[in-house]
C-alpha cells in the first residue's frame, strides 16, 4: 500500500511588508554609511592639504627670516625630527609630514638650508583631528536619524503593501473554501492592484462555471425524478420473479442516485437549513450505522453537542458505507468526544485521490476506487459537514486502511 508523503512544516517566512521594510532600511543604512565615509575621507584629505600648504608657507617665510638673520619659530636640526623627514630632506626635497602617535598628531615641515643644516617647523594637528571627530559625530547622528526616518517610511509602505497582498490572499482562500461572493477591493494601478483584479475575475469565472454546473445537475435530476418515480410504480406491477427483482434493484439504485444529485444541488445552492438540538455523539453514531453490517461503534469518550442530528447521521452513514464499499470490513466508528473517526481495513485511499482530497476536497462523479461508485457520497458528506460547521479530514493509517475524521463544533461546559 502506498502511504501519503509526510509533510514538513516550514518555519513562518517574513511577509511582503517586513521584507520591503528591511530592504528599505538596509538601503538607507548603506547609503548613509557610504556618504558618511566619502565625506569623512574628502574632508580629511582637504583639511590635511590645507594644513600642509599653510605650514609649508610658514617654512618658506622662516627660511627667509633665517637667511636675513631674523628669528622665527623654525628650528635647526631638531633632535626629534622624524626619520622619514630626515631621509627626504637629504635629497634636497622640501617636506611636509604628519606624525601620528606620541602625545598627539604633529605636522612637520622641513627643508635643507645648507649642506648639513636642516630647518624644520612643527605644530600640533589636534585642532584638525578634533574638528574631524566632530564632523564624524555629526555624520553619524545625521545618518542614524535619516536611516530611522527612511526605515519608518519603508515600514509604512511595506505594511500597506503587505496588507493589500494579504487581503488578496485571504480572499483567494475564502473563494477556495466555497465563498464565491468574496471579493478584493483593488486600490491603485500597481501589480498588487492587478493581482486583486485578477482574483476577482477568477472568482467571477469560477462562480459562473459552478452555477452553470449546479443548474445542469439540478435540471437533470429534476427531469429524471418523474420517470424514475414512474418506473418504481411500474416495477410494482411486474409479476414476481428474478427479472423483476433485477429491475427493482436497478430502479432503487437509480432513484438513490437521483436523490443524491438533488441533495448535492441543494447544498450547492445553500438552500438547506440546519435544525440544531443537543444530542450525544455516540447516540448519533449508533443510529447512523444501525442498518450496516460489519460496522461496530467504539466509544472512547462521549460528548453532547448542539447540531443537526439528521445531517450528522447522514454524514456518518455515508462515510461508513463508503468504507464498506471501497475498503474492507470490519469498519470501526470511534467516538472520542466531539470527534468521530471512521476506519476500515482496506488498501487505503489511493495516493492520487488522497492528494485531491487534501487540496480540493471530494470531487463529484470522481472515485479513485476500482469497485465503482459515483463519488457523490464523500461530496455529500463534505457539503453536510461544511453546513454544520464541522471539519472532515482524510488520511491513511500507518498500519493500513483508510481513516476519515469528522470533528464537530463543540463548546466544553465550564
Amino acid at each position: 500500500m502506498r502511504r501519503p508523503a509526510s509533510k514538513h512544516v516550514r518555519p513562518p517566512a517574513l511577509n511582503v511588508g517586513a521584507k520591503v521594510a528591511l530592504a528599505v532600511a538596509a538601503a538607507a543604512l548603506c547609503v548613509a554609511g557610504t556618504i558618511g565615509v566619502l565625506v569623512h575621507r574628502t574632508t580629511a584629505a582637504d583639511q590635511l592639504a590645507t594644513a600642509r600648504s599653510g605650514l609649508d608657507q610658514e617654512l618658506l617665510s622662516a627660511a627667509g627670516d633665517h637667511a636675513d638673520g631674523r628669528g622665527s619659530d623654525a628650528r635647526l636640526d631638531p633632535p626629534d625630527l622624524p626619520g622619514p623627514v630626515a631621509r627626504a630632506v637629504r635629497d634636497n626635497v622640501r617636506v611636509t609630514y604628519l606624525q601620528q602617535g606620541g602625545e598627539g598628531p604633529v605636522l612637520w615641515a622641513a627643508t635643507r638650508i645648507s649642506d648639513r643644516k636642516v630647518l624644520a617647523i612643527r605644530r600640533s594637528y589636534d585642532r584638525e583631528e578634533q574638528a574631524l571627530a566632530r564632523l564624524d559625530r555629526t555624520l553619524l547622528g545625521t545618518g542614524a536619524a535619516v536611516t530611522v526616518l527612511v526605515s519608518l517610511a519603508g515600514l509604512l509602505l511595506g505594511v500597506r503593501m503587505g496588507r493589500r497582498a494579504t487581503a488578496a490572499a485571504r480572499t483567494a482562500e475564502r473563494i477556495a473554501d466555497g465563498d464565491l461572493d468574496a471579493r478584493v477591493r483593488p486600490h491603485g494601478g500597481d501589480e498588487i492592484a492587478r493581482l486583486a483584479a485578477s482574483v476577482n475575475t477568477m472568482a467571477d469565472a469560477l462562480g459562473a462555471r459552478l452555477e452553470a454546473e449546479r443548474r445542469v445537475t439540478a435540471d437533470i435530476a429534476h427531469e429524471l425524478r418523474t420517470p424514475v418515480a414512474g418506473m418504481s410504480t411500474a416495477v410494482g406491477l411486474l409479476p414476481p420473479g428474478r427479472a423483476s427483482e433485477l429491475v427493482a434493484g436497478s430502479v432503487r439504485k437509480l432513484r438513490g442516485l437521483v436523490e443524491d444529485v438533488l441533495e448535492v444541488a441543494r447544498l450547492d445552492s445553500h438552500a438547506a437549513a440546519v435544525d440544531s438540538e443537543e444530542r450525544e455523539v455516540s447516540a448519533m453514531a449508533r443510529r447512523a450505522v444501525a442498518g450496516l453490517d460489519d460496522v461496530r461503534v467504539k466509544v472512547v469518550s462521549d460528548a453532547v453537542v448542539t447540531t443537526d442530528p439528521r445531517r450528522v447521521e447522514r454524514v456518518l452513514a455515508n462515510l461508513a458505507a463508503n468504507a464498506l464499499r471501497h475498503g474492507a470490513p470490519p469498519v470501526e466508528v470511534e467516538v472520542d468526544g466531539p470527534v468521530v473517526r471512521v476506519r476500515d481495513h482496506g488498501p487505503g485511499f489511493p495516493a492520487d485521490l488522497l492528494a485531491v482530497l487534501d487540496t480540493f476536497g471530494p470531487q463529484r462523479f470522481r472515485t479513485g476506487s476500482r469497485t465503482g461508485g459515483t463519488g457523490l457520497g464523500l461530496t455529500i458528506a463534505t457539503g453536510q459537514a461544511r453546513l454544520l460547521g464541522a471539519r472532515l479530514t482524510f488520511r491513511n493509517r500507518p498500519e493500513g486502511g483508510a481513516e476519515t475524521e469528522l470533528r464537530l463544533p463543540h463548546r466544553p461546559v465550564p
